[in-house]
């Protein structure tokens, strides 16, 4: 007995993290804390001149070869606000949009990232939106759509919805309804999600409501019916904070998450991934964003475009908080994972936007 006591001690002894990791996790932790917002771009004091940033572009695309550094320091520091300045001042001062400036200069991962980085972000999501629908048969595209519809506000999404109808022709939810017309009820629950509207200022939370729905939840699970029409209009429609108290009350009545219920449930594989990660972007977006990141990294080679998307997307918005998830999932930083799966010009971009200083 004492010897299996021993052996079982010596075993717990062996699985704890080493001291300096952890001590490492711990300070890197209490550095992102002491952001002031969740961003990572890290934007100079004194705000720059949208004029001279542009002059500076120019000249970085001047002659043979391109100052890619240069452009990196520019657009890599600049919030969206600010790039969205430039984007526009380039156009005037030089009769040449940004966009054609950068597809001209730039090239591969790293002329990708720049490309996004310098879009209005509504049109950014608009043309991630449409090559989703373009390649649906796959998953890490058809989750594009639920980012799209559910990790941002609604006014960001109605945004989005007229700019793809702008640039392409279609409503969003035309496309999505056409590309998944026979995968159900797949195509129900992401039509559902792009064509939502979620009244979200000053709306107070229904507590009965609340209550009730996460019974009704329950009732899914249990009869193992999650596909159902109930279950896809109350993720689809219910505002944020009222879906946090749903899943609140489902956790305190019923001992566990939905959406982690969610899979013990059997049914359409990909319905059910993809409900999760609504619930995700829905609740906890820096839990689903991690998972992105981290999945793209894993395993044989890189999935660029993925990685690209996360971190583009959400450097101004909330990477703070999903490199906090990253190292408590993970239990390493998301700038070791980048430097470890990519390289040049691509790598460094990266880390700019992650405000990094292993550069």
């Amino acid at each position: 007995m004492l010897k299996h006591k021993k052996n079982h001690q010596e075993q717990k002894k062996h699985m704890q993290p080493k001291p300096h990791k952890t001590k490492r996790f711990q300070s890197l932790l209490q550095t992102l804390l002491c952001y002031r917002d969740m961003s990572t771009i890290r934007v100079p004091e004194t705000e720059p001149s949208a004029v001279e940033d542009c002059r500076k572009l120019k000249k970085a695309f001047k002659g043979w070869g391109t100052d890619e550094r240069a452009a990196i320091r520019i657009l890599g520091c600049r919030n969206a606000k600010q790039r969205s300045t430039i984007s526009r001042t380039y156009q005037q001062l030089y009769t040449e949009s940004l966009i054609e400036a950068l597809e001209s200069e730039l090239s591969g991962d790293f002329g990708k990232a720049m490309i996004l980085l310098a879009m209005e972000p509504s049109e950014r999501d608009a043309k991630l939106a449409r090559e989703a629908v373009k390649r649906y048969g796959e998953d890490r595209y058809a989750c594009v759509l639920v980012e799209v519809a559910c990790a941002s506000s609604a006014e960001h999404l109605v945004a989005v919805r007229r700019c793809y109808c702008s640039l392409f022709g279609a409503s969003i939810e035309e496309d999505v309804g056409y590309q998944f017309c026979k995968q159900q009820p797949l195509a129900m629950l992401l039509m559902s999600l792009v064509s939502s509207y979620r009244y979200e200022n000053g709306e107070c939370v229904d507590d009965e409501l609340a209550k009730s729905e996460a019974a009704a939840l329950r009732g899914a699970i249990v009869n193992k019916q999650v596909e159902q029409d109930g279950v896809t209009q109350i993720v689809a429609t219910r505002n944020k904070d009222q879906l946090k108290a749903t899943f609140r009350h489902y956790k305190q009545a019923y001992g566990t998450n939905f959406d982690e219920d969610i899979r013990s449930c059997g049914g359409n594989k990909r319905y059910t991934t993809l409900l999760q990660e609504a619930i995700w972007c829905l609740e906890t977006p820096e839990k689903h964003f991690a998972k992105v990141i981290r999945d793209s990294v894993v395993g044989l080679g890189t999935d660029e475009d993925s990685l690209t998307r996360a971190i583009v997307t959400r450097a101004d918005i909330d990477m703070v908080k999903i490199k906090e998830e990253y190292i408590r999932a993970y239990k390493t930083t998301v700038e070791d994972d980048v430097i470890g799966d990519t390289s040049g010009y691509y790598k460094e971009i990266l880390l700019t936007l992650l405000g990094s200083d292993n550069m």
